[in-house]
């Protein structure tokens, strides 16, 4: 091909009448942007309004701590408990990002051959259905009978709960291309590796990262049913402690820090969102 028949390159900042419009999914498009100080007041106020309010009425009326701890009781057990709780979630965070890492890279690449190879996708897609549909705490029992209460029944656990979501995502994101653009890339003598890799994959990154973002939340939620169900160590082993002794507001403490985890998850992506795929927005 000569370099008057390159294939023409698609500026991530161009978008077309007919590009593939992910502004319903507002998980990337409509997050939280840079607020005015208006804004960050109310939502302090809010916040302060419905903690407070909560332990006003917990304490009005009595409620026992083994019940329903107080907010103040909770953030005192988080600091005095958080030097036990954090080599728990160190656990937690290894199998969560592994898991993934293994989840993610497989169900993206799934995600490529599937929309490459339709015969491929007839094969692979009941499978991939199956695993959506199974709830993966299901299998753990059996993973930990094969192999043993260590990271490797949780870590797998986690990819299988992952990588479909990820792959679901992808392939919509993949499939979801203006045809013109794909069309236009034919008539320059593009392959169909490079159609792919300069039209398809840059104009699916918003649904990667959705699908990126869905995974890492499911996959921890699994791991930490994963800990609940056997093992000595991770932040679910700390909650089935916690309540077996009736000690709630450390119990509590764990799911606020659980709380946070998925908040971090979800900006991470967003800023990862809105960093490399900001276009569509």
């Amino acid at each position: 091909m000569s370099e008057t028949d390159a294939i023409p390159e698609f500026k991530a900042g161009h978008t077309a009448g007919g590009d593939v419009g992910l502004n319903n999914m507002s998980a990337l498009t409509s997050g939280p942007g840079i607020k005015s100080f208006g804004e960050v007041l109310a939502i302090i106020i809010v916040a302060v309004i419905i903690i407070g309010g909560t332990e006003l009425l917990l304490h009005i009326f009595e409620v026992p701590q083994y019940v329903l701890p107080k907010p103040s009781q909770i953030a005192v057990a988080l600091v005095t408990e958080f030097p036990l709780i954090a080599p728990h979630l160190g656990h937690t965070l290894v199998e969560l990002l592994a898991g993934f890492a293994i989840g993610a890279t497989v169900g993206l690449v799934l995600a490529a051959v599937i929309t490459q190879f339709p015969f491929v996708e007839k094969i692979v897609t009941p499978y991939i259905l199956l695993l959506v549909t199974t709830p993966m705490l299901a299998l753990v029992p059996l993973l930990i009978l094969r192999f043993g209460f260590g990271y490797e029944p949780r870590i797998i656990a986690v990819a299988l709960a992952s990588g479909p979501m990820v792959m679901i995502n992808a392939a919509t994101g993949f499939r979801r291309v203006d045809a013109g653009k794909i069309a236009l890339a034919r008539s320059y003598g593009a392959s169909t590796f490079q159609i792919f890799w300069k039209v398809r994959a840059p104009m699916a990154l918003p649904m990667i990262f959705v699908g990126l973002m869905v995974g890492s939340i499911f996959g921890l939620l699994t791991a930490v049913g994963a800990e609940m169900v056997g093992g000595g160590f991770g932040l679910g082993n700390r909650l089935t402690s916690y309540s077996s002794m009736i000690q709630m507001p450390q119990f509590f403490a764990v799911v606020l820090i659980l709380s946070i985890l998925g908040i971090l998850i979800y900006v991470l992506f967003f800023l990862l969102g809105k960093k490399f795929a900001s276009w569509e927005a």
